[in-house]
């Protein structure tokens, strides 16, 4: 029999190692990693261990370090056990007698005794973790003057944030959701409300969605009935919020299992969408749009407060795959514009690659992000662009890592002097 919570434990030492050996993603290792664990409260649990080792690693395995004579090599289990029971400890606030009695069971017919050992010297020692995440070089280096701040943005898991169908019931909402908010429509609560249960879900009121996942449609503006093709939609977060504002929205992505959540949360808000599936590299519409948002895959790596996986399984490989299906989709999308149409591109992510230098690369109008168009803390670059990291908006809870450039389509001469002809 089992000890209990000890199938929680043996689980999130296979989300670890699924990720760090594997390369798969938390979500992607989720399946087969938590299919033994009963109860919605150990698999939360499961993923909150793996979550916190994978977030503070390399100073998790510098504690183990100053207390071995020998090293431990990265890959032995002995690690590995020893980090899942310090993260518990040091972040979660397990009792350490919980944490032996669910831990060394782990390494059965292992070197329970060093591991029993060490935990027991810096226990013993009330050895700490620094205030802040060390990150993983290869990450540091890549992110190089932005490192720190994006690390002080990981130390504490983010809250949950809220886009409202109605942006002008948001200190309604707010009120009665006992939140905050950053900018009209947008509500946060603490991390660990159970959504489901909370006031306006059932009826659609809002939607989960990162306060930074909802600033590139908020740049399109209202719709007032115009079209608009939100590419790579699924889940679906940009499309409810395109649908709210009033315009006609063409929901396309290629994955099914992804548009059925879409399809989901558009039947509990009550707001309506085209919904295709289709490759957007081989799809062509039947005209053109008055806007297109596109919501590019990439690396996700603006996203490490909420999937730490990413600090360890991207480097310059999945950044160029991505990059290369990047500069496709927004040439495509480019080209779907009506005259005098806008084109917004985002990415989630924090490398310069799938963001500046994309931007970089588009040919159409700039049309500069306005400050009056972020919340309050946020500013746009010098060239008009939107960057935001998790260090910022700190003291409100920190957002997501995010890239978003706009652009407009420019309209014939002729109809531009024509216009000019007639204002004279």
């Amino acid at each position: 029999m089992d000890i209990p919570g000890l199938p929680a434990r043996r689980a999130a030492l296979n989300l670890i190692d699924a990720v760090l050996r594997r390369g798969e993603t938390l979500d992607q290792a989720a399946g087969a990693a938590l299919a033994r664990v009963r109860g919605d409260a150990d698999r939360a649990l499961a993923r909150a261990i793996a979550g916190e080792v994978l977030r503070w690693k390399a100073d998790l395995d510098a504690l183990i370090d100053s207390a071995t004579r020998q090293r431990l090599p990265d890959d032995a289990k002995p690690r590995a056990v020893l980090e899942l029971m310090l993260a518990q400890v040091l972040r979660l606030e397990t009792p350490a007698h919980a944490v032996i009695a669910t831990g060394l069971p782990l390494l059965a017919g292992g070197p329970r005794r060093l591991a029993h050992g060490v935990f027991s010297t810096l226990t013993k020692r009330e050895a700490t973790l620094p205030e802040v995440p060390t990150l993983p070089d290869a990450a540091r280096m890549r992110w190089g003057e932005r490192a720190g701040a994006i690390a002080a943005g990981l130390a504490v898991p983010p809250p949950l944030d809220l886009a409202l169908r109605d942006p002008a019931q948001t200190q309604a909402w707010a009120g009665k959701l006992g939140g905050t908010s950053l900018m009209p429509g947008h509500v946060r609560l603490p991390r660990g409300t159970a959504v489901e249960n909370l006031e306006g879900f059932r009826e659609g009121a809002w939607w989960v969605q990162d306060l930074a996942a909802s600033l590139p449609a908020r740049l399109l503006g209202s719709g007032a009935g115009r079209r608009v093709l939100d590419l790579c939609a699924a889940p679906g977060g940009k499309t409810l919020q395109l649908a709210a504002a009033g315009w006609q929205v063409t929901a396309l992505d290629i994955s099914k299992r992804r548009l059925e959540r879409l399809r989901a949360n558009l039947e509990r808000t009550g707001l309506c969408a085209d919904v295709v599936q289709a490759d957007a590299l081989a799809w062509q519409p039947e005209a053109p749009f008055d806007a297109v948002l596109l919501d590019a895959p990439c690396t996700a790596t603006g996203t490490c407060r909420r999937h730490p996986d990413v600090l360890h399984r991207i480097g310059p490989r999945q950044i160029a795959e991505m990059t290369e299906l990047q500069e496709a989709l927004t040439a495509r999308a480019a080209g779907w514009l009506k005259p005098g149409g806008t084109l917004v591109y985002a990415v989630c992510s924090l490398e310069p690659e799938e963001g500046a230098e994309q931007a970089r690369k588009v040919t159409l109008r700039p049309q500069p992000v306005a400050l009056h168009e972020l919340p309050e803390g946020l500013a746009p670059t010098d060239e008009g662009w939107l960057r935001s990291d998790p260090g910022m908006l700190a003291g409100a809870g920190g957002l997501d890592g995010f890239f978003v450039a706009r652009w407009r389509n420019p309209e014939p001469a002729r109809v531009r002097l024509r216009e000019h002809q007639a204002v004279s």
